[in-house]
């Protein structure tokens, strides 16, 4: 039986916590797909499926890097460098998530079902991408974007243009924070062979390059706005989150990556959460 201290080692492994980073827009792709509220079956199946894809992708990230995370001495420390658990237990673990995620995606509608092999295609290769290429970043980013497609797919079964614009925000979101968390590994990764974008240009220009990301974001945001109908409620939070990315990129500069970790962290669960707060007064009320 699994114990409460191995459960919590478990969530520690997968950085549970993360999941707020793409759950709430998850949701929020749900909500503004329905034009309010779905349903519990709906939003059920979406979050079997959002914590089964993000347990499952996480702990295969953690078995498939760990000889590299433990030559770094930022990742060193964590659980598979330190034999806190065991690679049979995080593949386990990967197989359960995925289990989840597949669960999910044949309880929803038939194309949840038959999207299934590429969300699965995705979620194993990111892991992958860094070895031979600098667009791993966007790859993490097409990956995650795809949890808000995933929630308005859910409820309507089909592509719609507004869901591609969420899509893309998202993706750029993303991919704009990952190349900030990615400045922190420069030496180590240029040293390995690591491909990242800080790796491959050099800092300064990588925190352009998640400048334009983040601008992207923003206009891809209000894209969404416009193709769904939103309100003023909607546009009121991609105001804030164009406050919030300000502030991100305020923290972060080329002579001072110490608040790399702030920034990757509060400044982006804002994002999402905000975003998911915004939706839901502008659908739901």
């Amino acid at each position: 039986m699994l114990s409460l201290s191995r459960l919590k080692t478990y969530l520690e492994l997968i950085r549970f916590e993360h999941t707020l980073f793409a759950l709430p827009f998850a949701y929020g792709g749900m909500l503004l797909a329905a034009r309010g509220w779905p349903g519990w079956e709906v939003f059920a199946w979406v979050t079997v499926a959002m914590v089964g894809a993000r347990t499952g992708a996480m702990a295969l990230n953690r078995l498939i890097d760990q000889h590299i995370d433990a030559a770094n001495p930022r990742t060193a420390g964590r659980h598979l460098p330190r034999g806190l658990v065991r690679p049979g237990e995080v593949l386990v673990l990967a197989g359960v998530g995925l289990l989840l995620l597949s669960l999910a995606a044949f309880n929803l509608n038939p194309l949840t079902a038959q999207l299934l092999p590429v969300a699965l295609f995705f979620l194993v290769g990111y892991s992958y991408t860094k070895r031979f290429t600098w667009l791993c970043h966007f790859w993490l980013g097409l990956t995650v974007g795809a949890a808000a497609a995933g929630g308005w797919i859910a409820v309507t079964g089909a592509f719609e243009p507004a869901l591609f614009a969420l899509w893309a925000g998202v993706a750029f979101w993303l991919a704009g924070f990952d190349i900030l968390y990615a400045t922190q590994d420069y030496d180590f990764d240029r040293k390995n062979g690591i491909h990242s974008v800080p790796a491959r240009f050099g800092i300064p220009k990588a925190l352009v390059v998640a400048r334009a990301c983040h601008a992207l974001t923003l206009a891809f945001f209000l894209l969404t706005g416009f193709l769904s109908g939103a309100g003023w409620p909607y546009y009121l939070g991609v105001l804030g989150v164009g406050g919030l990315l300000w502030y991100e990129h305020r923290l972060v500069r080329p002579d001072d990556l110490s608040r790399v970790d702030q920034a990757f962290f509060h400044a982006n669960v804002g994002v999402s959460l905000g975003m998911l707060v915004a939706i839901a007064l502008d659908t739901l009320l």
